[in-house]
């Protein structure tokens, strides 16, 4: 919990309050908890009197520590605050509703304020009877609702509802994760479909980024950029490595016309001292061939027909002269001497014939 605590509190600029349970064990470990939940940079910490095991409090068989423990619990939270100079506000939540009954979940309410507490919350009260009655107690201490989406003991009101109570803080603990849970339902619903979340359900690769805090780095990592990095940046994308362009030739199939996307082919400069220009180096002679790889889909349309220095085939076959079963390295050997020397030609598992020419 204050490791995920920490995490949280680090990303917002707002005050979060951090679910302690039970404190983890007696009066000595709450003191620890609530320590530890302020060096987690918590603003709030909410504890209960349920005994360990806890679990929820709209479920049945609750169970409580005794009215003296539960107060003595909240008693070393506030000391625990006190030594470490903190401000966290102390949350005192009673499980005795279910567990024992209204009266004692009142009682155990004012006791804690009296011991210090900063907000009491009193869970799974049963009508909105219970929940006035609770916010007439120790009118001073600010009271908390948990509202329990879905079907828990307390009934579910707005804000607005629980403010005109008494009430000064309210939980809706399940709206989050629901709405989310919903939403990945329905986006997969989609995509085993066959089709995609509509735009509008979702926000764009910009919003994203902005809400992830990309662009707010960027602006700030500007401020911190030297005339070397710039330098570096100027040599990375001009002088390493060369893009040529090729767009590709339009087919017609069928009165239709389709057009691929232009190929990028990147081709490492740093191969001309080895005699990219057939003039130099016995090695030369394969940088002056041209292979070319071409793919036409099992429906006779062209999906690709690029061409690329044959030097790059060669360098990975002196390395790694078989691939797949295919001696690749012997293919090249025997098709160097031929003009639109066939290497291979086949059809892959999706019925797309796949050519590669040595030109």
């Amino acid at each position: 919990m204050i490791d995920q605590g920490r995490l949280i509190t680090q990303s917002v600029s707002i005050p979060v309050i951090g679910d302690a349970d039970n404190g983890y064990g007696n009066a000595m470990n709450v003191k620890r908890t609530v320590k530890g939940y302020i060096n987690a940079g918590f603003a709030g910490i909410i504890l209960e009197d349920q005994v360990s095991p806890k679990a929820c409090g709209h479920t049945r068989g609750r169970k409580v520590v005794s009215r003296e423990e539960a107060v003595m619990r909240i008693k070393a939270a506030v000391d625990a605050r006190n030594e470490s100079g903190s401000d966290i506000v102390i949350v005192a939540r009673t499980d005795a509703r279910q567990a024992l009954s209204l009266d004692e979940a009142l009682f155990r309410s004012r006791a804690f304020a009296d011991a210090g507490a900063d907000v009491v919350f009193i869970d799974a009260l049963a009508s909105k009877q219970e929940m006035e009655a609770f916010c007439q107690i120790s009118p001073l201490v600010p009271k908390m609702a948990n509202m329990l989406e879905g079907g828990g003991k307390t009934p579910i009101l707005t804000p607005l509802e629980l403010e005109d109570i008494g009430y000064k803080l309210v939980a809706y603990p399940l709206s989050l994760i629901g709405v989310s849970i919903r939403a990945m339902q329905d986006s997969l619903t989609a995509i085993k479909g066959g089709r995609i979340p509509p735009p509008g359900s979702m926000p764009s690769f910009e919003e994203i980024k902005d809400i992830l805090g990309f662009n707010a780095y960027y602006e700030e990592e500007k401020r911190y950029t030297t005339s070397t990095d710039q330098l570096l940046s100027k040599r990375e994308s001009s002088s390493l490595y060369s893009v040529q362009q090729r767009e590709q030739v339009e087919t017609e199939q069928t009165s239709q016309t389709v057009k691929d996307a232009i190929v990028e082919v990147i081709t490492p400069d740093v191969y001309n001292k080895y005699g990219a220009d057939s003039s130099r180096e016995p090695f030369s002679g394969i940088w002056s061939r041209t292979l070319r790889i071409k793919i036409t889909g099992r429906d006779g349309l062209e999906k690709l027909d690029l061409r690329i220095p044959a030097g790059f085939l060669d360098g990975i076959t002196n390395i790694v002269p078989a691939l797949g079963g295919v001696n690749i390295k012997e293919l090249l050997d025997n098709a160097a001497e031929e003009i639109g020397g066939k290497l291979l030609d086949f059809n892959d598992r999706m019925g797309d014939r796949i050519q590669v020419f040595l030109e």
